[in-house]
C-alpha cells in the first residue's frame, strides 16, 4: 500500500510566491513516496526563470487522492550549481519545472 499523503509532504510553512529572478533553493528532503523533485537539484539553488501557473499536485495524483493545486515554476540552476568544480561549462545552465511546495527562498 503505498504511504499516506501527509507523510510524504515536504515539511516546513510554504513560501511566499516567488517572482521572476528569486533566488530558491530546492528542498533537500528525502520523504518516503512519489515526489517529484529531482534528486540531483535537491539542496540547490537557482532562480526563478518564470512561473507556469498551478496545477494539481502530481505527488497527491500519483496516489488516487484529490489533489490541491500547487504553483508550478521554472527554476534555472548554473552547471557550477550542481556539478561543482568538475562543471565542463560552468556558465551554461539547465532548466527545470519544479512544483512550489519543493522550494524555499534563499
Amino acid at each position: 500500500m503505498p504511504p499516506a499523503w501527509p507523510r510524504s509532504r515536504p515539511a516546513g510553512p510554504p513560501m511566499a510566491r516567488p517572482t521572476m529572478g528569486s533566488r530558491v533553493r530546492v528542498k533537500a528532503l528525502c520523504p518516503p513516496g512519489h515526489v517529484r523533485a529531482p534528486w540531483y537539484l535537491r539542496g540547490k539553488t537557482g532562480v526563478i526563470e518564470r512561473a507556469l501557473g498551478e496545477f494539481g499536485n502530481p505527488e497527491q495524483l500519483a496516489y488516487g487522492v484529490p489533489a490541491e493545486k500547487k504553483p508550478l515554476y521554472r527554476v534555472r540552476f548554473t552547471m557550477s550549481e550542481i556539478w561543482g568544480n568538475r562543471a565542463e561549462n560552468p556558465d551554461d545552465t539547465i532548466d527545470a519545472e519544479i512544483y512550489g511546495h519543493w522550494l524555499e527562498e534563499v
